[in-house]
């Protein structure tokens, strides 16, 4: 590979890095780029802060007149050029000594250990204390250099190496912090591990603040004092030069230090509102990247656990619904399994399949489920068209109630409306179907125990609407209807006739039953 494709593969790596990290890039991409970038960060932030504090103490700093002013300036140059060629490689080589344990995880695609996640989240922090205590070493360094030229000298060489050295450090750690979202987001992937303290939102705030305008306005202050204390070097005019150069490097610094903490704060809010409206569309499948352990990164989690139930509650829906009738489920979702008993009004149907025993007798038992599964795909939606509710399954046949769980004011018009609508649906099927009506108080609730229940009704109204769904057959009748479903009917149509002569099985008393004429 030529050395331009190199690079030109470099800048892309270290460019997908630099992105608001939504936790998408590979672990080899991690493990090939990652330290690249650190070291870039690292080396361009101590080289501009160097630069700063040359800019600062020759043209910008009052300093005292001294004669040899030309031989300090040049020691003091050549020991710049020594000190950073020491500590920017020492810088490198401990500030990304961790990538080195982590290219292992990467390379190997796994969800992270505990340790693994704390490495990757304390990253930017150790780094911090790191460029920090090489920084107030130049300070010291430098100081002492300077002191042995002038006391004057060596105090202010101090103040300007030691601010510019938290600034420069400080940006290298929002940086750094920024540049390995990517791979704080496969760290975290599982969970935050506990016993993680880093900078939160206020620490962030206030760093910003720190920055833009606190080390700024101390170091104005503090060569104001040195200029107050007696120095008669420092003149109107270079006090004048030195605090519109040190505010305007406020002013700069300040906006930098604030958009990247605001966008530290805004990139991860962002993917939770993002992700929020897709959540809000019924993608309970969306997951926000949790690359922060900071009470961002609770925000983060908080919201994959929130979707993830409610993912979960879909799902427990959706199956719950195939086995229960889909008002029950939902009733059961939304208030639990506390279903006292409740004496209502309702009407039951009964539908039963017809020479059932023979049609089975002479049809292989796959096709026999079959009939019945594309018998009950024309019913039951019928059934919940009109406000109904499949209560349960019986061998070849179905029941449904009208009005309960859910009050239904006409329930018995819904109720005849369904079985006359499917009659004509199954009337030129494979099946022969006999369906029954009837109307009564039932006692509806949870029947059931030793943690098993089923919602139902129970009553004698259930049993007479089974008796005269029987009854079909001596009839010929599809639909047969009893007398209080009739007297409950608020519609004039279809128009019904009595079937006299039925005795229902098991009754001991005669039971007045209907037909609608319009289904003979």
């Amino acid at each position: 590979m030529h050395v331009g494709d190199l690079a030109s593969g470099a800048r892309a790596g270290v460019v997908e890095l630099l992105r608001p990290g939504e936790g998408g890039l590979s672990g080899r991409t991690l493990a090939r780029y990652g330290r690249f970038a650190l070291t870039l960060v690292i080396v361009t932030t101590n080289l501009i802060g160097a630069g700063t504090v040359l800019v600062l103490s020759v043209f910008v700093i009052p300093m005292p007149h001294l004669s040899e002013i030309g031989h300090v300036e040049l020691v003091n140059a050549l020991v710049t050029i020594g000190y950073v060629a020491i500590a920017v490689p020492l810088g490198i080589a401990l500030g990304t000594h961790g990538l080195l344990a982590l290219r292992r995880w990467l390379l190997e695609e796994r969800p992270a250990t505990a340790a693994e996640a704390r490495l990757v989240l304390y990253a930017p922090l150790r780094l911090f204390v790191l460029q920090v205590g090489l920084w107030l070493l130049a300070a010291v360094v430098f100081g002492a250099l300077d002191f042995t030229y002038s006391a004057r000298l060596g105090e202010r060489v101090v103040i300007v190496v030691a601010i510019t050295g938290v600034v420069t450090a400080a940006l290298a750690y929002l940086s750094t912090e920024r540049l390995l979202r990517s791979a704080a987001a496969r760290a975290l992937q599982e969970a935050i591990p506990s016993g993680i303290a880093v900078p939160g939102v206020t620490t962030r705030a206030l760093l910003a603040w720190a920055l833009g305008t606190g080390l700024s306005m101390l170091g104005v202050v503090a060569i104001g004092i040195l200029a107050l204390t007696g120095d008669p070097a420092s003149t109107r005019e270079a006090l004048g030069k030195t605090m519109v150069v040190l505010g305007g490097i406020g002013i700069v610094v300040g906006l930098l230090a604030v958009t990247l903490a605001a966008r530290t704060t805004a990139d991860p809010i962002g993917s939770v509102r993002r992700a929020l409206a897709q959540v809000q569309t019924g993608d309970f499948d969306v997951r926000v990247p949790v690359y922060d352990a900071s009470q961002i990164g609770q925000l983060q989690l908080g919201f994959n656990q929130m979707a993830a139930g409610l993912a979960e509650r879909e799902r427990i829906r959706e199956a719950f619904g195939t086995y229960v009738d889909p008002e029950i489920a939902e009733h059961v979702l939304s208030e639990g399994t506390d279903f006292a008993g409740e004496e209502v009004e309702v009407t039951v149907m009964f539908i039963d399949v017809r020479d059932f025993t023979g049609f089975a007798e002479r049809t292989p038992a796959p096709e026999v489920v079959a009939a019945l599964n594309r018998l009950f795909e024309c019913v039951v939606p019928i059934v919940h068209e009109h406000g109904g509710r499949v209560d349960k399954f019986v061998g070849d046949g179905l029941m449904a109630v009208f009005g309960a769980p859910s009050r239904q004011p006409d329930h018995a018009d819904q109720a005849l409306a369904a079985a006359l609508e499917i009659a004509q649906a199954v009337k030129d099927g494979e099946l022969t179907i006999g369906i029954g009506l009837n109307s009564g108080p039932v006692v509806a609730g949870n029947i059931g125990g030793a943690g098993r229940l089923e919602f139902g009704v129970i009553g004698d109204a259930v049993n007479v609407a089974a008796r005269i769904e029987a009854a079909t057959r001596q009839t010929g009748d599809t639909v047969l209807l009893s007398e209080r479903t009739k007297e409950l009917l608020t519609r004039e149509e279809p128009p019904l006739q009595e079937r006299e002569g039925v005795q229902l099985k098991g009754r001991t008393s005669s039971l007045r039953v209907y037909a609608p004429i319009d289904t003979q």
